[in-house]
């Protein structure tokens, strides 16, 4: 079980809370206004905070800190954006996601290395494949025998400046394609990993687990 913090109680907001802890994670979401908190099912056991999404006050309240991953889906984009900026740079939260309603602007952060989802090609599923690692392995596209699925992989930030082929080698995939400034590349021989890349690859379903701990970690050094 994870921490998540959500910020924006509309429609996806409390599609996500729902989601996150039918997963048996623990939620809290925060919205300014507290009547917005009214969408979210008789039952939900996570904390609500009314509250400024960017303020470190409310973030604190929400548990931030111990947060696995936080997704600012509000109304507004410099808010989400500005928020997703807090919890990543001030609490350090290790998954965030931002929604916004400008794809001109969504591409300009996507290079800034900040994960967005443009509203005009929005759903609840891309935030989740974003901040639940399980979520990843539901993919792009599985081949119809079901034993290879082709999805994102998450690697250690010691990769970067290691060439796509000893990614590779050291987990046993294939790397399909980067996404790279929000623009997809298809890696040559001499392709190197950078900082802010989105690595695609085709993995066998059951060494999912096993290729995430490979990446997870840095490198091997060469004896």
């Amino acid at each position: 079980m994870a921490h998540f913090v959500i910020m924006g109680c509309g429609r996806v907001g409390a599609t996500l809370a729902h989601t996150l802890e039918d997963a048996g994670h623990s939620v809290a979401i925060i919205d300014q206004d507290d009547r917005a908190f009214r969408r979210l099912r008789q039952g939900f056991t996570g904390r609500k905070v009314t509250g400024v999404g960017f303020d470190r006050d409310t973030l604190q309240q929400a548990g931030v800190a111990e947060a696995y991953a936080f997704a600012a889906v509000s109304s507004g984009d410099n808010s989400n954006i500005l928020a997703t900026r807090v919890a990543r740079e001030t609490f350090h939260v290790p998954h965030v996601v931002a929604r916004i309603y400008d794809p001109g602007r969504a591409e300009i952060y996507q290079r800034l290395g900040i994960p967005t989802v443009a509203a005009v090609r929005w759903s609840a599923d891309q935030v989740l494949r974003r901040i639940l690692p399980e979520q990843h392995l539901a993919g792009d596209f599985r081949e119809p025998s079901g034993r290879l699925v082709l999805t994102e992989v998450d690697l250690a930030a010691d990769w970067i400046g290691h060439r796509v082929s000893e990614i590779e080698k050291a987990a046993e995939i294939r790397v399909a394609y980067l996404t790279r400034f929000g623009e997809g590349m298809l890696p040559e021989s001499g392709t190197s990993y950078q900082d802010g890349d989105t690595v695609h690859a085709m993995i066998p379903v059951d060494r999912s687990s096993q290729v995430a701990q490979i990446l997870a970690k840095a490198p091997a050094k060469e004896s």
